[in-house]
């Protein structure tokens, strides 16, 4: 019984850690698409969605919720398309290393942002986090100044993701995870299309290889990558979740210097800066734990 557990959780982590790879090879794949930041989150929040709501079909999960709710769901997935729109414009103005290490302060936005939804004190070790991350960030900046605005950019995609992660919080807690999302992909595809109405920017037709990219951006690295973090998060600790989902920057790194080479390499500073960062986002997750469980113990 015990060999089969440890067995069930190992299968369960590798599948976590696969959902962390998907995720971290986006950025990949956003440099690797030719077409513009507004064109490619069109088209993976289109593809998103049909693939979602083909797995909802499929496994006769309703889809039907009140006017009220989809409309918040529809808004949240405007600010998920901005997010996405900032994140892709990051990488092509910059690269995969200096986007996703700056993104990863995501988490710590968070825990700023929280406080606001969910009518908490600021934890002061949070605080000192969130200076320490803005010190690692300075010497990201300092080092890579050529790549200021993909900086800025990756920063604004940053406090996006963590706004809508924590309105999210909120969503999960009275609705199904799979039907906000396939109403936040839906919302971010009327979203951009009401944008490019009375803009000159317009959603582009993709080409060739494209094609296969946006597949895979769409289907694998977010339908699928979506609907199999949710049957992996109800087997393993949410610890363990924050813990491993820290790693998809580094991840996605590794992958970038491996594919993109000379384009990647960056200055030993940045690297000081980002190991600052990414430690920082570690010992979050690790502080979040030990009160979580303090907490619990004296509840019990």
């Amino acid at each position: 019984m015990i060999k089969a557990l440890v067995g069930n959780v190992s299968k369960h982590q590798l599948s976590l850690h696969g959902i962390i790879f998907l995720w971290g090879f986006t950025g990949i794949l956003g440099k690797l698409i030719s077409i513009d930041s507004i064109s490619i989150v069109w088209w993976r929040m289109t593809i998103a969605f049909i693939g979602l709501v083909a797995f909802m079909l499929a496994t006769r999960r309703p889809l039907k919720g009140s006017v009220s709710n989809v409309v918040k769901y529809v808004f949240v997935g405007m600010i998920t398309a901005a997010h996405w729109i900032f994140f892709f414009e990051a990488i092509k103005v910059s690269n995969v290393s200096i986007t996703l290490t700056t993104l990863a302060s995501t988490s710590l936005f968070v825990a700023l942002i929280e406080p606001v939804f969910f009518k908490r004190k600021i934890i002061a070790y949070e605080v000192v986090f969130g200076l320490i991350t803005i010190f690692g960030l300075g010497l990201i900046f300092q080092a890579e100044t050529e790549y200021g605005l993909g900086i800025l950019f990756a920063l604004i995609s940053a406090i996006l993701a963590a706004v809508f992660s924590t309105i999210n919080g909120i969503f999960v807690r009275y609705d199904k995870p799979t039907k906000i999302t396939a109403y936040e992909m839906l919302g971010g595809v009327i979203g951009i299309s009401a944008y490019t109405l009375f803009n000159t920017d317009q959603v582009t037709m993709p080409v060739g290889i494209d094609w296969l990219w946006l597949l895979l951006l769409g289907l694998v690295c977010t339908s699928m990558a979506f609907v199999v973090s949710i049957e992996v998060m109800k087997t393993l600790s949410p610890f363990t979740v924050s813990i491993s989902i820290n790693m998809e920057p580094i991840y996605a790194i590794i992958f970038a210097l491996l594919i993109f080479k000379e384009d990647e390499y960056m200055s030993p500073l940045f690297y000081a800066g980002a190991t600052i960062v990414m430690g920082t986002i570690f010992l979050n997750s690790y502080f979040k734990r030990k009160a979580q469980k303090t907490s619990e113990q004296q509840t019990d």
